[in-house]
């Protein structure tokens, strides 16, 4: 376990991914700022922000415990739970991936929780952040 950041988006893991022949996305590490953890069937798809590029369904995965999830499955995983301390990582598909630069990242996604009415279930979480990051290589 590594001591995680306050902000939503994780500084370490920024970063592309590449298979042996090609780059094939970036990942962008967050954190979930509900103290209590939650099991993976309350997430509820991601959207990440790149600049002016926008990110969502099935550009983007999940890892969280070391299993890859994709955005449709979240409501399936009923067996996996997402610790307050631990970070997951949000791949976005990009060919490519992204060059060396300095990008405005926003991250958002929401999460729903039994004990609160459907009314106001979505968007209570402060599920949402933005940060300035650099991506070296």
């Amino acid at each position: 376990m590594r001591l995680l950041e306050q902000n939503l988006i994780q500084l370490r893991g920024f970063r592309n991914v590449k298979t042996a022949e090609k780059t094939i996305g970036f990942q962008v590490p967050i954190r979930l700022k509900y103290y209590r953890g939650i099991w993976v069937s309350q997430l509820r798809a991601a959207t990440v922000f790149v600049n002016e590029d926008k990110f969502e369904g099935d550009q983007i995965f999940w890892t969280i415990n070391g299993q890859h999830i994709e955005q449709t499955d979240l409501g399936n995983c009923t067996d996996i739970h997402w610790s307050s301390m631990e970070s997951a990582t949000l791949t976005i598909r990009k060919e490519g991936g992204l060059v060396p630069d300095v990008y405005d990242v926003k991250v958002a996604y929401d999460l729903s929780a039994s004990y609160l009415p459907p009314a106001i279930d979505t968007g209570y979480f402060d599920t949402k952040g933005e940060r300035r990051m650099v991506l070296v290589k």
